[in-house]
């Protein structure tokens, strides 16, 4: 119960958008997904999100920012933990990379003090605080140093609308071949096919925009199957579909890849 000093408010999702800077679209995929129901929806359709709703969001966009997808997002809602614990948890983890970001600065500020005084150059700060992960390795071993120096360059040259469009047609098409799983639709079907063009259309332009050809697109929904991370982006309620995501890339490289 809402108490005297505390009423029980609500907010238009035109006031949603203007705080968060998240899109209006990005909302209503985040309700048709079943990460944020609104509490209420007024006269015209009109969505409102009342103080629970707004905390939930917080922690959608907190899970996004460490890179979270919205399918491991939803289980960590899905948690029973209390909102101010799971908060608290969320903070430190911010923390924690804040403090791995700092350090990266001071590595950047260090090479260029020494470059300016030329002075000897020193492995152990310059690549202080450098997060080099496991899909970094990966796509150099795969497919070479160039074709992930050309994505990064690509990603970090968005701005935050575009980083979020990117994320938000991902989303999109997760979603997409979930359904067409559930459905049981053959990887040369039509649907299954209309979704496959638009996944190479996206992983054209993570690439920095260069076009990979059947055997690296093939390679790379082999790569869904195979890593336990990238399936559980293509699970859904407890559900996996990457090998049908494979088995669609597969025809489709056939089909129009050389």
């Amino acid at each position: 119960m809402e108490s005297p000093r505390h009423p029980a408010r609500e907010w238009s999702i035109q006031e949603i958008v203007r705080s968060t800077g998240v899109t209006s679209r990005t909302l209503r995929h985040y309700q048709q997904v079943g990460l944020l129901t609104p509490s209420r929806t007024g006269h015209g359709g009109q969505r409102f999100y009342d103080g629970a709703a707004l905390l939930r969001l917080q922690r959608i966009l907190v899970l996004r920012e460490l890179g979270l997808g919205l399918p491991e997002i939803g289980r960590v809602l899905d948690e029973q933990v209390e909102t101010v614990s799971a908060l608290r948890a969320h903070a430190a983890q911010l923390e924690r990379e804040q403090e791995r970001l700092s350090r990266i600065v001071a590595s950047v500020q260090s090479t260029i003090r020494i470059l300016e005084t030329g002075g000897e150059l020193m492995t152990d700060t310059m690549f202080d605080g450098f997060d080099h992960t496991q899909h970094r390795e990966e796509v150099e071993e795969r497919w070479g140093e160039q074709a992930y120096a050309d994505s990064d360059r690509w990603w970090r040259s968005l701005s935050d609308t575009e980083k979020e469009g990117f994320r938000e047609e991902v989303d999109a098409l997760v979603a997409g071949f979930a359904d067409t799983s559930a459905r049981e639709l053959p990887a040369e079907h039509e649907e299954v096919q209309a979704l496959t063009a638009r996944l190479y259309t996206w992983i054209s332009a993570g690439w920095g925009g260069k076009r990979p050809g059947a055997e690296a697109f093939v390679g790379i929904g082999d790569m869904y199957v195979a890593d336990p991370r990238f399936g559980a982006t293509f699970t859904v309620d407890g559900r996996p579909f990457a090998e049908h995501v494979r088995d669609a890339m597969t025809v489709y490289a056939l089909e129009h890849l050389e």
